[in-house]
C-alpha cells in the first residue's frame, strides 16, 4: 500500500515548479525531477553511514524515485560535505542562537557561564533526540519513530514550525499542489524534544541575528 502511495506522490510532484533564495522576477524556475529510486543496498549504506533509519514513508518514496535538483539531498553521495552540512544544520542553528540570541531552555537547568559548556549541554540533548533528516532545503523529517506519519519541520535556528503533518502533505504543499492550511490540518505526531521547542515558541526570544 505504501509503495502505491509513493508512486502516486511521485507522479503528482513530477514537473512541479519552484524557486528558491531571494525570489525576483528574474529568478530561475526549477522543476521537480526524479532519478531512479535507491536500491535496498543503497538505503542500508546511507542508514549505516549516518546511524539512523529512514521512516517507512520516506524510505518508500526514495526507493520509488529519488528527487534531484537544487535543495534536495543527494542520498547517492552519503560522504559528501553538502549532505553532512545539511544534517548538522539543526544543531548548528541552535548553537548560533545560544551564542548570539540568548537562547536557553529551562529544562537544561541554569546556563553555564562558559559558552563551550553551554554548547556541550545543548549538543548532548540534541544528540539524544530523534535525528532530523533533510527533505528539501531547511525542511526536515524526524527519524523516529520509524513508522510512516511523522510531521515535517521547517528548521531555521530555533524558529521551528510544523510544515506538514506528514511527508505526503508537506511535499504537496511545498510544490504547490496543496495549500498550507490543509497540509498542517490536524494534530501532528509529537516528536521528543523538537515538539517541545515548537510548543515553547511563545516564550523564546525572537532571534536578533540570523545565520547566513
Amino acid at each position: 500500500m505504501i509503495e502505491n502511495e509513493s508512486q502516486s506522490l511521485v507522479e503528482d510532484l513530477r514537473g512541479a515548479t519552484f524557486q528558491f533564495g531571494v525570489v525576483t522576477r528574474d529568478s530561475p524556475l526549477h522543476r521537480v525531477e526524479f532519478d531512479s529510486g535507491l536500491t535496498e543496498s543503497e538505503i542500508r549504506t546511507v542508514e549505516a553511514h549516518f546511524d539512523f533509519r529512514f521512516p517507512a514513508d520516506l524510505c518508500a518514496l526514495l526507493q520509488t524515485a529519488l528527487p534531484r535538483g537544487p535543495l534536495f539531498p543527494d542520498w547517492r553521495m552519503p560522504e559528501s560535505t553538502a549532505l553532512a552540512d545539511r544534517l548538522a544544520w539543526p544543531f548548528d542553528g541552535i548553537a548560533f542562537d545560544i551564542e548570539h540570541n540568548v537562547f536557553w531552555l529551562d529544562s537544561w537547568g541554569p546556563r553555564p557561564a562558559a559558552l563551550s559548556d553551554a554548547l556541550a549541554v545543548a549538543r548532548a540533548t540534541v544528540e539524544s533526540a530523534p535525528r532530523l533528516i533533510p527533505i528539501f532545503g531547511h525542511r526536515y523529517l524526524p527519524a523516529e519513530p520509524e513508522a510512516a506519519g511523522n510531521p515535517v519541520f521547517s528548521v531555521y535556528q530555533t524558529d521551528i514550525i510544523c510544515y506538514g503533518v506528514d511527508l505526503r502533505r508537506y511535499l504537496l504543499c511545498e510544490f504547490g499542489r496543496l495549500d498550507f492550511a490543509e497540509a498542517t490540518r490536524g494534530e501532528p505526531r509529537r516528536i521528543r524534544f523538537w515538539t517541545d521547542i515548537i510548543d515553547g515558541d511563545e516564550e523564546l526570544p525572537n532571534p536578533a541575528l540570523q545565520r547566513t
